[in-house]
Parts: C-alpha cells; sequence; structure tokens
C-alpha cells in the first residue's frame, strides 16, 4: 500500500504556465482524504515550493534543493539540511566566470546573481521571488552559507556545460540537469533519492510505500529509489527506462494517472 507520493514540480505537475491541472489536484485532494501524504520534491527553494504546496494543502515536510533541504510548510527552520561546502562553492563560481556562465548561487534561503541575461518574469516563474544582484560571490559568501548554484544556459550548451563541472568537480559535488536550460552543483551525496529515504525514515514509512513521480535527470534517484517509480509520457528516455510505470504526459495530467493507477484504485478511462 503506498503511503508517501513525492511529486517533482516543474514539468510534473505543471509546465511553464504554473497552472496545476483539475484533474490532478482532485486526486491529489482524495488521496490526502484517505490518508496519504504528499509531498513535492524539487530543485527550487523552499520558499518557492511553498506556494505550490499551499495550493494543493500539503502539510508534509517538502524536498527542497534537490533534497538537500527537508522542511515542513509551517515550521520555522529546516528538518534537514547539507550546505554546499564553502570550497566547493568557490571552485563552481570561480570556474563560472571564466566560463562567462550565467550564474545564481542559492544561500540561507535566498538567490543572488551578478546580473540579469533574461527578464525579470523568467526568473520570477522559475527561480522565485527573493533574487539579489550582487557585485562578487565573496561577499555573498562572507555573510552566508551556500546550498546549491545553478547555471542558465540555451538548452543545447548545457550538455557541455556538465561535461566541464563533472571534470572539474571530479566527485566533489553533484551535477544535475534540472531543466531544459538549467544545470546545477549540489552537495556530494544530495539527491531526490536520498532525500525521500530521510523523510520517510522521519515518517516512519517503508521504502516499498512511497511512489514518486517525476520528468527530469535529477528525478532518476527518486524514481530508483521509490517502491513505485513513475516518468511521465515527458520524461526524458533514462528516466522512462528508470521507471516501473511510464505515465501519460504532462498535458494529460499524468500525475494524476499514476495516484489513480497506485493509490486509488481507479483505472483512468482517459
Amino acid at each position: 500500500m503506498i503511503r508517501l507520493i513525492a511529486f517533482d514540480l516543474d514539468g510534473t505537475l505543471m509546465g511553464p504556465d504554473q497552472q496545476i491541472g483539475p484533474r490532478v489536484r482532485r486526486a491529489i485532494e482524495a488521496v490526502q482524504a484517505q490518508g496519504g501524504i504528499v509531498t513535492l520534491a524539487t530543485g527550487r527553494m523552499f520558499s518557492a515550493a511553498l506556494p505550490f504546496a499551499r495550493e494543493l494543502r500539503i502539510t508534509a515536510p517538502l524536498l527542497a534543493y534537490q533534497g538537500g533541504w527537508i522542511q515542513a510548510p509551517d515550521a520555522p527552520a529546516p528538518l534537514y539540511r547539507v550546505p554546499l561546502p564553502l570550497e566547493v562553492a568557490r571552485t563552481v563560481l570561480a570556474l563560472a566566470e571564466t566560463q562567462h556562465w550565467h550564474t545564481v548561487l542559492y544561500a540561507d534561503g535566498q538567490i543572488f546573481m551578478r546580473g540579469l541575461r533574461y527578464p525579470a518574469e523568467f526568473y520570477l516563474a522559475l527561480l522565485g521571488p527573493d533574487f539579489h544582484l550582487v557585485r562578487d560571490w565573496e561577499t555573498v559568501l562572507a555573510a552566508h552559507t551556500p546550498d546549491k548554484v545553478l547555471f542558465v544556459a540555451d538548452p543545447v550548451h548545457i550538455p557541455s556545460l556538465g561535461r566541464i563541472l563533472h571534470e572539474q568537480l571530479d566527485g566533489q559535488a553533484q551535477v544535475f540537469r534540472s531543466h531544459a536550460r538549467f544545470i546545477e552543483v549540489v552537495p556530494q551525496g544530495v539527491d531526490k533519492g536520498t532525500g525521500l529515504a530521510w523523510l520517510a525514515d522521519y515518517l516512519g514509512i517503508p521504502q516499498a510505500s512511497v511512489m514518486a513521480v517525476g520528468d527530469q535527470e535529477n528525478d532518476l534517484a527518486m524514481v530508483r529509489w521509490a517502491g513505485i517509480g513513475v516518468a511521465l509520457g515527458n520524461a526524458i528516455p533514462a528516466l522512462q527506462r528508470a521507471a516501473d510505470w511510464v505515465a501519460p504526459p504532462l498535458d494529460e495530467e499524468g500525475a494524476a494517472a499514476a495516484l489513480e493507477r497506485f493509490v486509488l484504485g481507479e483505472v483512468s478511462s482517459q
């Protein structure tokens, strides 16, 4: 019996319009009404995931920063946090400066950038509202604990950024593609799988009773770890291969289909 369900947010529960479909809402409401626990597992920072949790009436701890920050919606502080080591942050930021990459530093629940390359609406929609423009990185690191570094680029350039990051970091941190335009550096050992395992243990729920649903590379770990791993039909091929079941795509509200099939005991006619 599935008791805990973790959903990726962008590309799984909602598209670029930031709207969660009515069938998904109904399914999540039904699961929670019968005692199931629903959470969000996202690369977004906690404050950027919180409005969607409120919208869905989720009260369980949320997995932010790829699982490196776990906090309940009404709690004043995280239950679990794994910061990015300072020396790794400095290495990554120095590399980005030499490569002229568009860099976003997350630290202490805030976003820092040295400049904007897209309209402000782009950052508000995909990153969150709390971003600050700064002159240099060292001033930020002197005052804040880093959580992750994200790079924004044209989708065709993301693979080359990933290769460079893997070569330079050489196992010092995890590198994930989390969006068509995003690649991220998070602490070594941090991913949605380890975060979901921590949360399940905290809640006293066995692995076999956990379901995870996602669409991107950064969802691989949790989809593989969960008792039932689900990839949406729009997911990358690697995630579809790793999943126990491939649901309909986002535009057909595949997240709802997963709940109907494995939790609510319904077979959708859609």
